[in-house]
Formats: C-alpha cells, structure tokens, sequence
C-alpha cells in the first residue's frame, strides 16, 4: 500500500497549532465507547472470542486481518480505533504530574486551598500573567518564583492555619512536615501540639524522641479533595490553563483504555494462546487490583490491607504509563520489564525520532558501490534489477503518449517497461504483469498515469551515511546498466567520503516534476562543486587522475607521436562529447619527427576545440616549487595557463584536487559556470585511466629497497640522534640539565628526547628524497600529491625508519615495573626502550618494536571508534538548535518564531560557497590577471598612474555600482591604488614618461592596463559580489551547524598543544570544540592571556608574575617550628629573604601577618607578633573544642598552606617570550580562573588581557566579549588541526549562543532556553518531560520550526517554502449574477460599501 503523494494544493486546511492539556474523568467518559470491567481477556468458550466488557472488547477497534471493528465496520486499514475506560476504584497519583503535584501543594494551604500570597503579590503576578502571548520560557521562570514565595510563608493568609515543608518520601508519597519548625520562635500552634503530648511522655519516654518526627501523610484522595477545592481565580496562579485543565485532573480517577491497533495481540502458529502486548497485560492487572479493592471494602477487611493494595494499584498505574522507575520497594518490583507509554515515546527508536522525525521511505533502494570512470561527474548507473522495481508515475500527455504505450506493452518485466497504471476516472490501480496489456497501451488516454521503471535521464538522489553535510546527497542522472552495483565518477568520492572497499550507497526517486525540478537545480552535483564549509571545490580530481591524467602527462619530458596523440585524444569522445570537433594544435616539436607534449595534450581537456569559448588563466606555485624564478622553476612546478593552454608547469593536487582554490576546475568554475568545469573534469577522467593503462604504472619490491647510499645515511642520522639523547640523559643523572619553565627534569628529559627523536624520521625521509630515482613509484604518488596513499612519511616509513611511536602525544610508557617491557633494564631511557622504531618496514621489526608499533596503532582505533560517538552527538545537538535560522528577505537572520539573530548574515550578507579569496569574495589580482590575458585590447594605450585611480573613481561612481557596500568598494579602491603605485614604480625604474613618448614603445607594455580591461575588471568586481550575495531563505543555521560538526570527525581526539612553552598544554581537537558549543563553566585548561604595561623587560615580567601567582607561606620561609617554653608556646615563622628577593615578592614580616590574619585560621591580630624582619610568632588560643596541644599541632599543620601572595585560583604563571619583529616582547600566560583579578594587577595591561574561558570571559566583560571570545576560540582550534571554516558560520554559531543576553551552551539546558517549541523540545531529548510539562502549563504549539514541521508532516518555512507563490489569471473573470433573495430591493445591502 503505496502513500498518497502529498501536494499543498489539495489541502482545503492546515493544521496551525497543536494545544497540549490534561483530560478531565468527565471528557475521558465522553471520548470512550464502553466502559471496560471485565479482566478477562477471552470467554472461556471453544471459539476463543474477546470477552464484552474486557480490555480486547472489539468495539475499541480491531487488531485482526479478518475482523471488521464493532463499533465503525471498518477493517483494519481504515479504523482508527475507539477508546474505553476504566474507572479506580481509588484515586492514584499520575507518575507523569507527580512533581508538578508536589509544586502545586506547595503553593497552596494544606487546610483551605488557598494560593499562599499576599494581596498586593497576587494583583502583582496576575498583571504580568495577563500579558497575551506570553512565552513558555517566561511562565516557566515565573512559576518558580511564585513557588519560592509561597515556599516562604507558613501561615496561611485566608485561613491562619499553619503549613509545613511538602516533599517526596520513597515512591509515589507525599508528606506534609506540619509540625516542623526551624524557626527560632516556635509557633502557638506548633508548641500547643508538643503540649499535647506531656501526659504520653511521661508514661513513654521513646515518644520524645519520636515527637521531632510528627507528620501529615498526604494520600491521593486527600490530594484531591486539596486540590478540588482551589479556588477558580487562584489557578491562574499555578500557570495552569484553566482551559487545558484543573488542577484535580492531575491525579487519576479514571484511565483511558488505547485502541486495540495500539496494543494487538500476536498469535502464533507454534504454541497455542496469543501474545498479549504489555499495555494490555497491565490494564488486566490493574483491573484485577481494582476488583480486589472491591472486594475488600465489601467484606469490611483490615485498612492495612486495603492501604497495600492501594499502594499496589498507584504502582501499576505508574507502570502503565513510564515503566522504568527507580526506588520501586522490593517487594513490589514487577518480576519482568514491560514497555510503559514513556518508553513508546523516547528514544532514538521511539514515536518522535524513529517514527515522526525520521522514517523508513519508499521508492529508495540500497546496493554496493564501484567506480566508472566512463560516466560523467553527474551520472550514477543502476542496475537494471533496481531500474525495473523503482518506478515514476508519469502523466499521460500528448508529447509522451507513444512512448508510455511502448512502456505499458513491455509490462514489468522487460526493462524499460510499467509496472501499474491508474486510469484517470476509476480510482483502482492496475498490475500491468496480469492481463491484456495491448488492450491497456490502446486504451491509453492523457490523464492517465502510468508508473514506469526508470530510465536514463531520469534524477535521483544518492546518498551515503553517515549524511555529515548537505553534499552527502546529491542528485544524479541516472543510467540504467547491467549488472548489480550503483557505479559513479571517483571524483565524487570526497564530498561522500566514499571508498569502494564494499561500501554501500542508497538511492531515491523523487516522484513529481516539481521535486526533480528542484533536486536537479539545488542538488545536483554540479550545482554543488564546492563546499559552503569555506568554499572550497570538493569534487576534483582524485587519485589516479592525479597520478596519471596531471603529472606523468605533464612532465617536461613526456611526448607523443601523431599516432599516439590522436589515440589518447580521441578517449575523450564519449557520450555527449562525441560530436565534438578537436584541435590538435601544432606539434610542438617539427624534426626529426613531429611531437606533440603532454601539456598539449592537457590543453586539449580544457579547450578541446574552437567551437569552445573557455578561456582560463591560472598562475600558481606547484607542490615543489623550488622558491623563486616563477615560470623558470628548474622543477617545473610553477604552473601558468594562459587562455587554456597550458604554458609551463606540472599539474599536481594543488592545481588539479580538491581542497585548494588555485585550481583550474575551480578556476573554470567561477569564471566559465558550473556546466564547463564538470565537462573538463569528465574529460579529464575519460583521458587519465586510458593514457595510464597505456603507459603502465605499478609498484614492486624493488620501489621500495633502500640504496647503499641511504642506509649510510640514516645510520649516520640514528648515530647522531642517539648520541645526543645519550648526553640528554647523562645532564640528567648529573643534575646539568637545565629545566624548562613550569617542568620537572623528568619532564625536560622526556620533551627533548622525544624532539630529538621525532626529527629522525623527518630527515630520513628527505634522504630518501635524494637518492631515489624519479621514476620511483611511490615518489611520483608522494610528489603529486595523489590522494593514492603516497605521502613523504609512507615513503620513510618503507625505506628508511618507522619512527618514534607515540602514545598520547609522549613516549611509551612503563607498563611493567619502572620500565616498559622486560626486555629492557630498569629505569632505562633509552630511545629502543621507550619505543623508537629504528627499522623500516622492508627490513622488519624486532618482536619488541612491533609491540610498541601495535601499541600506537591500537590507540588510533580506539581513538577512531570514541571520537565518531563523540562527533556525532555533538553535530546532532548543533543541528538541533540551529535547524531553524534562515536568512530572511529583510537580510536579517531569524529563528522561525522570528527572533532576530543577526542583523545581517555574516556581517557583510554574503555566501561563504561564494568566497574566492580566504573569507573574501574576491581575489582582485587573479580576476585582474584573467581579464588582461581574455581582452588583450592591442590597439589601445596603456593607463598612467593617475589616468588608472581617476577612471577608477569615475567608474565606480555609476549607478549600477550602487549595489554593492562601500567596504567592498573601499576594497576595490585600496587595490587600484596599489596597482597605481607599482605602474609609478616601474616607469619611475625605467625612466619612462606619461605621455607616450618613451622609444623603444615596447616599454609600455610593463604593467599594462587598458581602460577596456579596467572597466571590464570594475564590472567583473561587481556582478561576482552580488553573486556572492546569500540568498534569502537559505538555511544558514543547519550549514553552520554541518560546517562545524563534519570537520569534527576529521580531527584528533586527544590532542595537546604547548602555547610555546612545553608544560602548558591546551586542550585541542573534539574535546576543545565541545567545551566551548557547551559553554562549560569549568574547562579543562583555562588560560589567561596577560600582556604587560611594559612588555620588553625581562625583570618587569617576573615582577608580575610574582604579583599574580599564588605563593604560600610553606614556600617563602626557612622553617615553621613549634616552640615550648616553661610559660608558654607559640609557632615560630622564619622568613628566607634571600628567597623573597630573587623570586621580586613584594612580602615581608607584616604583610604576612596581615595574610595570616585575613585566613580562615581564626587567628586574632593580638596572637601573631612580629620579632624583626624575617620572624613571625603565632601563639595558639585554647577553645571549647580542643587543647592547647590540638591547636598548636593544628596550626602548625595549616600555616603553610597559607597564600601570602597572588591570587588563590591561579595555579601557575608562564612568561611567554614572543621573538616577533627582530626584539623580544613578554607577556604572562596564566592558568586558572580569575580574568577579574589578573587585570586588576598592577602591571598588566587590563585592555590586552583575555581568557579562553567563555564564561569568565562573560562575567567579567560583558556578552559582547564572550561572543569575540565563542569566535575566536573555535576558528584556533579548527586552524590548528589544519582545517579552515569560513568565519560566517563561526560567527552565526556564536551569535546563537549569545543572542538571549547570557551565553546559552548547546545543551538539552541551553536548547530550552532558546526554543519555545515543545514538540521540538521533545524530539531532542527528555521527551516525556517536556510532554507532560506542556500539559501542566496547557501550552500552545504553533507549528513553525523545521523539527515540528516534519513531525506534522507540512512543508516547512524555509528555503522554497519561505515565499508563496500567487498566479495571476489571464482571462478576465466576470462572475455570473446571482438570483436576488428578496424581491425587495431595500432589503440588499451591498457587499463592497
């Protein structure tokens, strides 16, 4: 049964909110059909048939094929269900309100009901109350306050009567503490109740004891009649809406029994009986519990018994609807887990996520990947098996009419055929494989809808998990194939991050034209070349293209014969290409034989002949680029394409991959559209595979078999390496090693061994560099950058040495006793036995070097496994809170309750997919260059210096520049300048003058600008800015949210940094990230960063340090001693000067007294004396608690833990030495808490001064700070791990958090504070508790956000839904008149006054 497709235009109405409330036991009668008794399930006859009056009584529907329901005679297809109910015996407490009852009783008087606030407090509240439209968020807050009101008083204003604290005791129990008093004046009331006790204490003493204890049980029929008997006008007071529901509808009296398609029971063939499902099972318990009650009270049994199996009824009650309660008594605990409504609902496979969020599709299918690079960049095949069972319903019309018939006659089975059609006027669907199917193709007419397979030319989706970002589904062109897999370009791969290792990719065929429509133009793959991470092209040439198809063609020295040219040219003529006309230009060499260059023939993938306009320039520096001659590069690597040809260079990953923006597909793009970079890439990955089969390229042993030449050297680079770890250690036994700011000497020793040792490697590698041979495999992977596991380490790693193994960013560590493993000696610090792996992969490993490389290799898989957990909630949680924003037609940024959120996207309104420079639109120079190499003007003259800056202004003055903000203009402006200044420069050089005059004329032909090429350059500048513009309706939230998690599975997990000292680690990578989006109050290592008044003295630097970093007393004097005399004792201080003055403390005697003082030892000012000035005396007082002796020994133990300068939250203090600009600046890195504090000393300059602590930041500076803070800290730590984000949706994240005033972090905490939707709040995370909250407050849901609207299943307002469309009619419409109801014309009152 296939699901109606949807269409906006036949919906007559629209959901528009959803209210949440609580149903009263009279609405439970109403809505249910019968009410349930009976707790039987079946009569106890033969046929097995529902009892009448049970919990499986068919008049609540039906849960069988065959049976038709009672109550509607509908099947079970179509019934919906009906409820019935039952009715408790007594009332239970409803686990879901059970707080919110607790908060109600605490607000209202236990004897008369009334709400506990005063007149004026009340008039107060019900004023704010009042507000219309108030939010969620605010009523919330506000019932908290009245509750702590209410919480305060104990003396009940209406009715005197004195009220105690109400709390929870054990499950599902209220008491009411009536006779506690913490006050000190006791309460008439309360001490007349003790009074009333004398008489029993004298006769029982164990009463006194208990008489603290007296209190009030609140059971659930007292709770109600409490809760009955609120007044009407107090409710408000509760924020409840009376509307939604009463106070007393929180406890249950009577239970709704679900439709039985809620609850079917299963029978099964094997044993005979049914499966009843657990909500059944437990309504029959409860009925059971309720007869026995019953029962109970008939025959008159004990009130213990009766209150046992009340408290057994409230448990099955609460069972029923959340099974997993803690603190259930043992006794009671239900033997088996059952599936309560709470657990329904929550959860990654319950309603909201599994079933509404999220869910299975049809027409999708699912198979293995492989590579084809024969297809286009936007093509997938299918496989034929797949093509006949995924199928399109197409409209009978007149263009396709001869084609569906054709399709209708090969029926289901043959490929291109139909596998049901729907006739226009009938409403039944017709399998084609059974009957007539040439009477059908006759009888076709328009109208009809034919479901066909799918066919080539026909767009699908494809995607493959885990979706990271937008690009993980794209849509393709299909071709219908043989064989069994889904085959797309390799250059594809990246923004899949797919590999053909047997990985599997899913597909899906939109079914309307409006939906291909939109697929294609929004996510087709060439629409999306690049990523709106930063902009740069992620489809590019990958691995064998990059081997093949660049380097080896473009080699200086590979050429080419007639013959040969033509064959390699001509595998470029496929498919739509196949008409193309192709120049082969003139052959670059004449004699003795005519030869043509692999860069010709790369020429020839960007310009394949005349009819081709593309004309494309690049000059950029390849990967080895030897430093300096540009284009007389000895390596060849300095690349420069001048209109298409390719003049000199080899092209590499950097002009070819993905990942960088000098590169020629993305050059194509920006410069010639989308169409013209994907027909280059195709052809590039039609030409490579051919010219590389061709050529032959494989790898052997002996790619990999080092020199003699290199095995010299590398024992050379160990000797030395070890010689000087040897010295390291050696400076360490003998206490000459000189020890690096805030580290032991074991830390030193280790920091510089594992440098000296990390650098081997390194060095090897470059070796290897040297003596291998060109045409060395592995090398010419490694040079070109091919993605095809060829990199500089892999080489080392092979030929030379394996290298240091790390574990945790340090050497291996012991794991036996004091050393690492047995086969080494104690203590021993010896490169071997710390894990340095001397041998290369072609020599092997010793059994000891392969278990530190097993080590090593273990940590990065657990590492893998932990971080894609970690990666992966948090991308959730952010593109949860950010799913909604959405740049609106006004250019501002709004939430869709329409918060405002930024004023202008970005800052500047402009697309970060767009930015062609780094986080710029444009990079002038290139389009410059570009434009002078397409109009090259011959007969005009060159532009001067001031001729070039007055037609630029004059330019720039025109209307149609209007457009863009005078920062870009100021940009454009600041550039021409710099241009004016070089044209100066050079005529200034070479003595040439303004006026033409100047022989040879030659000379004008340096820095040449024309005024074409000056106004084509302005106008150029122009149209790519608007371009680059956002388009409104964008969902900028969920790209920022995609560009700043899918670079997260990317990084390391557990990465350090030292800030340029060793020892002051920063926390990097995942961990770093998820500080910050959860706005952490504690973060791991928080620094501040303290620039000082005067920052090039050295001794100045140390000064303050001393000033700001805590010392203790323990630390600054000689000895503490006890000291006995026969009259008295006291603790001797004395102070080491000498220490105070080299480590420029600014403490003495007094000062220390002071601080002794200000402690919290209790020490009076009279009991420290001051003997000199390096001696303190502190005499003990003897207290009520302890000796003498107790508070000596006491002191002694605790005044060297005593701060007598510097700040308490400030571990450590590190002088930064930062050697810019050629002289020495310090600055104070600090770590610990307490921004406040370390500005305000004097010293530092308070203005340069910042933490990375976004919430000290906050409290200290303010929300604006904090935000520069969210900002800069994410984009350090995305840079340190190499990765580049465009600055835009760094700064939309961390306006998010920032834009209520207090920094929200993006936690379930911080989600609730943002969003007032509780639908969205519920498919988050704690869903019952947002559900039963919106009950209690009777909330409206206005259905907006992305999250409801897909849970609701209506189009949502982003994107091509944020606008309507009107269709304005062509003819004129003159209705008809209508017949006059009145015969009287008076009576008419005309409808348009």
């Amino acid at each position: 049964m296939v699901k109606e497709q949807f269409r906006e235009t036949d919906v007559a109405k629209k959901i528009s909110h959803i209210c949440f409330g609580m149903k009263s036991a009279e609405e439970m009668r109403q809505q249910a059909h019968i009410q349930v008794v009976s707790k039987n399930l079946y009569s106890q006859d033969t046929s097995h048939t529902p009892l009448l009056y049970g919990v499986l009584d068919h008049r609540m529907g039906t849960s069988e094929k065959d049976r038709p329901c009672e109550t509607c005679g509908k099947n079970l297809a179509d019934c919906l269900g009906h409820y019935g109910y039952i009715d408790l015996e007594l009332p239970c407490f409803h686990i879901g309100y059970f707080k919110a009852i607790i908060g109600v009783l605490q607000m209202i008087c236990k004897t008369c009901s009334h709400i506990m606030l005063s007149k004026e407090e009340r008039k107060q509240f019900l004023d704010v109350l009042k507000r219309p439209g108030l939010p969620y968020l605010q009523k919330r807050g506000l019932k908290k306050k009245i509750s702590e009101k209410c919480r305060k008083r104990s003396v009940c204003l209406n009715c005197s009567a004195f009220n105690g604290p109400v709390k929870k005791c054990g499950l599902l129990k209220i008491i009411h503490e009536k006779y506690k008093t913490t006050k000190k004046v006791v309460d008439p009331v309360v001490s007349e109740f003790l009074q009333s006790f004398d008489i029993a204490i004298e006769h029982n003493k164990e009463v006194e004891a208990l008489l603290a204890r007296a209190q009030e049980n609140l059971n659930p029929l007292v709770v109600l009649n409490l809760l009955k008997r609120i007044p009407s006008e107090d409710v408000p007071l509760l924020l409840m809406n009376p509307e939604a529901g009463k106070p007393a509808d929180m406890i249950l009296t009577r239970l709704l029994v679900p439709p039985l398609c809620i609850r079917p029971s299963v029978v099964s063939d094997l044993k005979s009986g049914t499966n009843e499902d657990d909500l059944t099972m437990k309504l029959t318990e409860i009925i059971f519990l309720n007869d026995v009650i019953k029962k109970h009270r008939m025959s008159g049994a004990k009130t213990q018994m009766i209150m046992e199996d009340w408290d057994f009824l409230q448990l099955q009650c609460a069972l029923y609807i959340n099974s997993e309660l803690s603190g259930i008594p043992l006794n009671m605990a239900p033997k088996k887990w059952t599936r309560g409504f709470v657990q329904r609902l929550k959860g990654k496979q319950g309603r909201f996520r599994g079933n509404l969020s999220g869910k299975r599709v049809d027409f999708s299918g699912r198979t293995v990947i492989s590579p084809d690079p024969n297809l286009r960049i936007d093509e997938v095949a299918v496989p034929v098996h797949v093509a006949k069972i995924l199928t399109y319903p197409e409209k009978v019309n007149k263009a396709n009419i001869d084609m569906l018939r054709k399709l209708v006659r090969n029926g289901p089975d043959v490929h291109p055929g139909a596998n049901f059609i729907q006739q226009r006027h009938t409403n039944m669907k017709r399998f084609l494989k059974y009957g007539n199917r040439e009477k059908i193709a006759q009888e076709l007419k328009y109208g009809d809808t034919v479901e066909r397979h799918m066919i080539d030319g026909d767009i699908v989706l494809f995607n493959r998990q885990p979706s990271l970002h937008k690009l993980s589904i794209m849509a393709h062109i299909a071709r219908v194939k043989p064989h069994r897999t889904f085959r797309f370009n390799e250059c594809v791969c990246t923004p899949y991050n797919a590999d053909f290792d047997g990985d599997e990719m899913n597909l899906h065929l939109p079914q309307t034209e409006e939906a291909k429509a939109e697929a294609l133009v929004l996510m087709g793959t060439k629409a999306n070349l690049v990523t709106p991470r930063n902009g740069e092209p992620l489809i590019a040439a990958i691995q064998d293209f990059l081997t093949a198809g660049a380097y080896l063609l473009t080699l200086k020295d590979t050429f080419f014969d007639r013959s040969k040219a033509c064959q390699i040219v001509a595998s470029v003529l496929v498919g739509k290409d196949e008409k193309i006309k192709v120049c082969l230009p003139p052959p670059a060499i004449l004699k003795p034989i005519t030869l043509w260059t692999g860069k010709q023939i790369f020429s020839l993938i960007l310009k394949p002949g005349k009819s081709c306009p593309v004309k494309a320039n690049l000059r950029t520096k390849g990967k080895q680029y030897c430093g300096r001659g540009e284009d007389l590069c000895p390596n060849d690597s300095f690349v420069v394409i001048q209109n298409s040809e390719l003049m000199c260079g080899s092209m590499d990953k950097g002009t070819l991959g993905s990942g960088s923006k000098n590169n020629i597909f993305y050059i194509l793009l920006r410069d010639w559209g989308q169409m013209e970079a994907a027909n280059a890439m195709s052809r590039l990955a039609r030409l490579a595979p051919v010219y590389l089969s061709n050529r032959g390229f494989s790898i052997g042993i002996g790619d990999v078999t080092p020199g003699q030449g290199l095995l010299k050297a590398k024992h050379e680079l160990l000797e030395a390496g070890y010689k000087k770890c040897d010295e390291y250690i050696e400076a360490l036994n003998t206490g000459k090693l000189q020890q690096q700011p805030g580290c032991t000497a074991e830390e030193t020793l280790e920091a510089l061994i594992l440098k000296e040792l990390s650098v081997i490697r390194d060095h090897a590698g470059s070796a290897c560099l040297r003596e291998l041979d060109k045409s060395n495999s592995p090398l010419i992977m490694a040079l070109c950058g091919s993605k095809a596991k060829g990199s500089f380490i892999n080489i080392s790693q092979m030929i030379a040495c394996v290298g240091q193994q790390a574990i945790s960013g340090s050497r291996v560590p012991d794991g036996f006793e004091n050393r690492s493993l047995p086969h080494f000696e104690k203590h021993s610090k010896l490169p071997a036995a710390k894990g340095f792996v001397a041998d290369s992969f072609y020599s092997g490993l010793t059994p000891t070097e392969f278990f530190f490389h097993t080590m090593a290799g273990r940590e990065g898989l657990v590492d893998t496994a932990v971080k894609t957990a970690e990666t992966g909630y948090m991308q959730r949680r952010l593109v949860k809170s950010l799913e909604d924003l959405c740049s609106q037609y006004d250019l501002t940024v709004r939430s869709s309750t329409g918060d405002i959120i930024q004023f202008i996207y970005g800052g500047d309104g402009l697309d970060p997919a767009a930015m062609e420079g780094k986080d710029e639109p444009l990079e002038f120079k290139r389009v410059l260059d570009n434009i002078r190499a397409v109009y090259n003007c011959p007969d005009q003259p060159a532009l001067s210096k001031n001729e070039l800056v007055l037609t630029a202004e004059s330019i720039m003055k025109r209307s149609d520049f209007a457009c863009c903000q005078d920062s870009y203009l100021e940009e454009i402006k600041k550039f021409i300048k710099n241009m004016s200044e070089k044209i100066k420069k050079t005529r200034d050089k070479y003595g040439i003058n303004d006026n033409g005059t100047t022989e040879p004329k030659v000379l004008y032909q340096l820095d040449r600008i024309t005024p074409t090429q000056l106004e084509k350059f302005l106008e150029t500048c122009r149209d790519k800015y608007m371009r680059a513009q956002m388009e409104p309706g964008s969902a900028v939230g969920a790209l920022c949210a995609q560009s700043i998690g899918e670079p997260g599975t990317q990084m390391t997990l557990k990465t350090f940094h030292f800030a340029g000292v060793a020892s002051m680690n920063i926390t990097l990578g995942v961990p770093r990230i998820k500080e910050i989006i959860n706005a952490s109050k504690n973060i791991s290592t928080p620094i501040i960063t303290a620039h000082l008044d005067i920052d090039d003295d050295a001794d100045f630097a140390r000064l303050v340090k001393g000033r700001i970093e805590k010392t203790l007393l323990g630390e600054i004097s000689e000895y503490i001693e006890e000291v006995f005399l026969p009259d008295d004792c006291f603790i001797l201080v004395k102070l080491s000067l000498e220490r105070i003055r080299l480590l420029r403390l600014e403490v003495n005697a007094e000062t220390v007294r002071y601080s002794i003082c200000m402690s919290k030892l209790r020490v009076k000012p009279g009991d420290i004396a001051v003997h000199g000035e390096a001696v303190v005396c502190v005499s003990p007082r003897e207290n009520s608690k302890s000796s003498m002796y107790y508070v000596l020994q006491s002191l002694k133990e605790e005044l060297p833990k005593i701060v007598v300068q510097g700040i308490p939250e400030v571990s450590r203090a590190v002088i930064h030495i930062d050697e810019q600009s050629g002289k020495e600046k310090y600055k104070l890195l600090v770590e610990g808490d307490n921004l406040r504090a370390v500005m305000a000393t004097h010293g530092v300059k308070g203005t340069r001064t910042t933490s990375n602590n976004t919430y000290e930041v906050e409290k200290t500076l303010g929300i604006e700070a904090a935000r520069s803070t969210i900002i800069n800290e994410i984009q350090y730590t995305m840079v340190n791990h190499g990765m580049s984000i465009d600055r835009r949706h760094v700064m939309l994240l961390a306006d998010l958090m920032s834009y209520k005033g207090e920094i929200l972090g993006i936690t379930r905490f911080g989600l609730a504070k943002m969003k007032e939707s509780v639908l969205m709040l519920a498919s988050f995370e704690k869903t019952a508790d947002h559900l039963f909250d919106a009950a209690y407050f009777g909330q409206k849901d206005s259905v907006c956000g992305v999250s409801e609207c897909i849970i609701m299943g209506i189009p949502m307002n982003i994107g091509t839904g944020l606008f309507k469309l009107l269709h304005k009619a062509e003819k004129d419409s003159s209705p008809p008149r209508r017949p006059l109801l009145f015969d009287n014309s008076e009576f008419h009152i005309p409808i348009i006054t």
